[in-house]
């Protein structure tokens, strides 16, 4: 029998810095928001696509909410992102950003973006399976 423990939860203040970055991938167009603890590690995110209301829109909330609390347990967040890199669905393709010139969903864009910019891996390394 397994016991489960609670675990702490680190929040962020109220008023914290934050990362806006604006993306595309195949014309599908988005904002993704980073929550900063004082150490410049994010401690929330949030997506924003254009199609407000879209089911598409509601899956990426839900996502964001379970992935900052991931982050906000204690996951760290090269692992984290290693579990949505790759990931195949649509929209797919070409994205706005250079260092990331191809991702197979908005997940794998997200998780390939907070890679390469919060931690020591390299562009190439973070669209890597």
């Amino acid at each position: 029998m397994t016991i489960l423990t609670k675990q702490s939860r680190k929040t962020l203040p109220s008023t914290h810095r934050s990362v806006t970055h604006k993306f595309s991938v195949n014309g599908h167009e988005g904002y993704l928001t980073i929550g900063l603890f004082e150490d410049g590690m994010p401690g929330e995110i949030f997506i924003k696509m254009s199609k407000e209301g879209s089911t598409l829109s509601g899956l990426i909330q839900g996502f964001s909410r379970a992935f900052s609390l991931a982050i906000q347990y204690g996951l760290p967040l090269l692992e984290a992102t290693d579990r949505f890199r790759n990931m195949r669905f649509d929209p797919m393709g070409q994205t706005s950003n250079p260092n990331i010139p191809q991702a197979t969903s908005i997940l794998d864009y997200v998780a390939q973006y907070l890679a390469f910019e919060f931690t020591s891996i390299s562009p190439r390394e973070a669209s890597a399976a």
